[in-house]
């Protein structure tokens, strides 16, 4: 997987080939300086723009790293042709964050960033006021197809300051659980679609002879994000400030009814054996190789997971993802997602065309193309049935298009707490502590925040 800060983590980077966009573009290279080259992508697809006028420079800043630089290329390039007085500079690679740094603290920043990858922190470049406020923006804005960007979009915005959007997450991806379709089909068993059938699969699957669980240990947000966190809006009735009352470490937010149903159905997990013990020593590539060899039936993991194990997949395994399994018979699946974010400088020489490459970006067409082309999925709405994306990310897609999905908002603990929050989820697994215990911790690492 992906090791970012956050909940994610750093991206395996892919050097940057650096392909220009239209006659007026540039790119700037690992190096900073700028190479003039002709575009070379078929345009076919490029959705129609109906902004007009654009001139003057605009340079976007984006980070290269496993999504790969294929699709910005082609978005550019098609926003090059469609404004063709703009002279469009990309500054891009895999250590652009830190390229760009010096030009962030001497207020010269690009007009577009994508906040992605090592040297990144979103949260940080909103606190110290380098990013614009697009509120009133986001209010209105259409794309260049004509419908509502915030209508279209898969996760909203996250809210700052009260009140306030100063980014749009662009990727889009989900926790869940993930198994072999083949091997539930092999053996007869029912993919679970709530906490019972969850249970009454995996004594099934433990009566064979297999654990039903397998988890990354060493990462315990895998677990968090894949299975307790999504057991918590669950609890809560669907309700999902249960997890921004935590983030605003509220008092209680930890020991309430809905942590403590969310608690006790996780040590259903432990007091059955259901989870393999073996799983507090592995890291996430020792538990993604032993589940796809069939050592666990279900692993709690990111939508990443199909794209980086591409190399080591047998033959004849067939993913499939449930982004929850806790909810009651009839109740909504919770997706607990992870984004990456696109943002304007809040000192942005060129803010009309910064707008309009936002309007021209968050199409269905380009959600397609990011699918295809990465692996991974964009933060729109899209139907992807026809497009060539891997079945589990149409799988994904369905889930997060139905009307009985609930998506919860992006939300980041304080770190001494996310820090306890995972030492609690291992030693509770593993029968060290109790529930109690476990929120204990939590509301005293809570405390010790707010103070």
């Amino acid at each position: 997987m992906k090791l970012k800060t956050l909940l994610l983590c750093s991206v395996i980077c892919i050097l940057l080939t650096t392909v220009a966009c239209g006659n007026n573009a540039t790119n700037t290279n690992g190096n900073g300086t700028n190479t003039e080259k002709p575009a070379t992508t078929d345009t076919n697809k490029d959705p129609e723009v109906t902004t007009t006028g654009l001139k003057g420079d605009f340079e976007i800043q984006y980070f290269v790293g496993g999504y790969g630089d294929a699709w910005w290329l082609e978005v550019i390039e098609g926003f090059q042709k469609a404004n063709p007085d703009l002279k469009i500079t990309q500054s891009a690679g895999p250590k652009i964050n830190e390229q760009m740094q010096p030009r962030w603290i001497s207020n010269d920043p690009p007009d577009v960033v994508y906040i992605d990858g090592a040297g990144s922190n979103e949260r940080q470049m909103i606190v110290d006021d380098q990013l614009m406020d697009i509120t009133s923006f986001l209010e209105t804005a259409v794309n260049v197809d004509g419908e509502k960007i915030k209508d279209i979009l898969i996760s909203q915005p996250s809210i700052f300051n009260g009140d306030k959007n100063y980014n749009l997450p662009l990727v889009f991806g989900s926790w869940g659980l993930f198994y072999d379709k083949a091997l539930f089909t092999q053996n007869n068993w029912a993919v679970p679609t709530n906490w019972d059938e969850f249970i009454a699969v995996s004594e099934q699957i433990k009566a064979s002879g297999m654990p039903a669980l397998l988890h990354t240990g060493v990462y315990p947000y895998y677990i968090n994000g894949g299975l307790l966190d999504s057991a918590m809006v669950a609890a809560n009735g669907g309700d999902t400030s249960i997890l921004t009352s935590q983030v605003n470490l509220e008092e209680g937010s930890f020991s309430n009814d809905a942590v403590k149903k969310a608690l006790a159905q996780f040590m259903q997990l432990v007091d059955k054996n259901l989870i393999d013990p073996g799983s507090v020593a592995l890291n996430h590539t020792d538990s993604q190789a032993q589940w796809l060899q069939h050592k666990a039936a279900f692993i709690p993991n990111g939508l990443w997971l199909e794209n980086e194990m591409k190399n080591d997949i047998p033959a004849g395994f067939d993913f499939g993802f449930i982004p929850s399994v806790a909810q009651a018979a009839g109740e909504n699946n919770i997706v607990i997602p992870y984004t990456a974010t696109i943002a304007i400088a809040k000192d942005a020489k060129n803010p009309d065309a910064a707008k309009a490459f936002l309007q021209y970006v968050f199409t269905k067409q380009n959600a397609l193309r990011w699918a295809e082309i990465t692996g991974a999925i964009m933060n729109v709405k899209a139907d992807l049935s026809n497009s060539s994306a891997s079945g589990v990310v149409k799988d994904a897609m369905d889930f997060f298009n139905s009307d009985t999905t609930t998506v919860a908002p992006v939300t980041v603990l304080n770190a001494d707490v996310e820090k306890v929050k995972q030492d609690s989820i291992i030693a509770l697994s593993i029968g060290k502590i109790t529930p109690e215990e476990w929120m204990t911790r939590l509301e005293e690492a809570a405390a010790k925040a707010r103070k």
